[in-house]
């Protein structure tokens, strides 16, 4: 094989990898951009929520339908939140998306 052919060979090598690197790179990138812009809608929509002295959520309960001013937790999950119940999962999402019911 001549050196030509060889030095051909080895910067096609090269450069393919460069550009999977760049390509996994640029994909991890973007998702945790994503991610990112997430978690600030999220934290946007629960600071707005009104609250009351104490500094607690007033929010519309979705399981028992009644007021409550709870506090938040850092994933903005209510102190009443209990994990896996459908209202409740139901309320995060309010919470997180800016449709929950206040007072």
């Amino acid at each position: 094989m001549s050196d030509g052919r060889r030095l051909e060979r080895f910067v096609r090598t090269k450069l393919r990898r460069a550009g999977a690197q760049y390509e996994g790179l640029r994909r991890s990138t973007g998702e945790q951009l994503e991610e990112a812009r997430t978690a600030y809608e999220g934290a946007k929509h629960a600071r707005s929520l009104p609250t009351d002295e104490a500094g607690r959520a007033k929010i519309v309960c979705r399981r028992y339908a009644e007021q409550r001013a709870a506090k938040l937790d850092d994933e903005f999950r209510p102190a009443c939140y209990e994990h896996g119940h459908p209202d409740c999962e139901g309320c995060i999402e309010d919470v997180r998306s800016g449709r929950i019911e206040t007072w």
